[in-house]
């Protein structure tokens, strides 16, 4: 290779500046207040995300959550959560173009022609600003390194405080109550440092699998959007079900942007993958609805209005989440707190923790349906 092509910047398939512009653009207001209003809640969810370390420490028992010095905690609002998201989607992204621009030339050489990153990082932008409403929590493992520390915790402020109006509870109980699940996630990765890596490889794999159909990605990420933003009408005026949609509308897989790393070849590692993101997040689920009213005093009530939450949910809201595979997503986090009750319940929470030790330790998406299949393969006693 001639040093001038060596020097040749690559191609782009996703401007990630246009991305988290995008976003930021199409991103709804959040709540009415005051300057001085949105520095008192900021600093009372950056306290009450401090406070909740101990609980999960407690009802955990993961020693990782007496040193969680290695990530750092941040309060933001929904431009910044989608900018982050950028970031880290780069992250992630970035060692799969390297390899594309290695291996296959001509693929990343067509694809920068016939899509255009700009357009690309468009619709990304589109997808997150739908995403940065309904966020109210995010650990990202995968951020990019910032003053030595690896992981963030991103704690979206307008969206705790919209649904804390919206349920009319008493917003430390609620802002508490959230913490304790998001701050769960901080001290898993804290508790399985391999965790990261581990992900990160099989994402990495499911990318390059993206990649290798670079010259589709772009048409793919505008059907997503197009399905967000505008559902097709039947004949007569009445709204058609997406495509991959029964008749009532519910999705028979996961669908949207889910939908663009579904390829065949891919089935083992989405499985894998899957099986993980129930587990993290039906522990932290676990973790969260294992305090009591000692801890957060209206626990019960919030509990109660939080999960009925989602029956007061207009058409398009239920639309939009079913297009974008979240309510499959909630299924998914639903059985993973039923495995990690179960595993609990027949080994105590010494018995489950095992998972946090070695990636061979990971339950599979067979056994998050069936716990007990986990229980015997690693050789754990049963109580009673």
């Amino acid at each position: 290779m001639s040093r001038n092509e060596s020097a040749t910047p690559r191609p782009q398939l996703v401007n990630w500046d246009v991305a988290a512009s995008t976003a930021a653009s199409l991103t709804p207001a959040g709540p009415t207040m005051t300057p001085a209003d949105i520095d008192r809640a900021v600093g009372n969810i950056r306290h009450l995300a401090g406070v909740s370390v101990d609980h999960v420490h407690a009802i955990s028992r993961l020693d990782a959550a007496r040193d969680l010095r290695d990530s750092e905690l941040l309060v933001v609002d929904r431009a910044s959560w989608s900018r982050a998201n950028t970031q880290s989607f780069r992250a992630l992204m970035e060692p799969a173009l390297d390899q594309l621009a290695a291996t296959k030339p001509e693929v990343l050489k067509s694809a920068s022609l016939t899509l255009g990153g700009t357009v690309t990082g468009a619709q990304l932008g589109a997808i997150l600003a739908f995403l940065s409403s309904k966020v109210l929590g995010q650990y990202d493992p995968f951020a990019p390194a910032r003053n030595g520390l690896g992981g963030r915790l991103l704690l979206v402020a307008p969206n705790i405080i919209s649904v804390e109006r919206e349920l009319n509870v008493d917003p430390s109980d609620f802002r508490l109550w959230v913490c304790l699940h998001e701050q769960t996630h901080r001290v898993q990765f804290a508790a399985a440092p391999w965790l990261k890596d581990h992900m990160t490889s099989h994402i990495g794999q499911l990318t390059s699998g993206l990649m290798d159909q670079a010259d589709t990605l772009s048409e793919r990420l505008g059907a997503a959007v197009r399905n967000i933003t505008a559902p097709r009408a039947r004949p007569g005026g009445a709204a058609a079900a997406p495509q991959g949609a029964a008749s009532d509308g519910v999705p028979a897989r996961p669908g949207g942007v889910l939908s663009l790393l579904q390829a065949p070849e891919d089935k083992a590692l989405l499985s894998h993958l899957t099986a993980v993101m129930s587990l993290l997040e039906g522990h932290a689920n676990v973790v969260m609805d294992g305090v009591d009213g000692s801890i957060v005093p209206s626990v019960k009530t919030i509990r109660r209005r939080f999960n009925a939450r989602g029956a007061s949910r207009g058409p398009l809201e239920k639309l939009l989440r079913q297009l974008m595979g979240l309510d499959a997503k909630m299924r998914q986090y639903n059985d993973g707190a039923k495995f990690v009750r179960r595993v609990v319940s027949q080994t105590g929470m010494e018995g489950f923790n095992a998972v946090w030790e070695a990636a061979s330790h990971l339950p599979t998406e067979r056994e998050i349906h069936a716990p007990d299949e986990w229980i015997d393969r690693m050789s754990l006693r049963r109580h009673g």
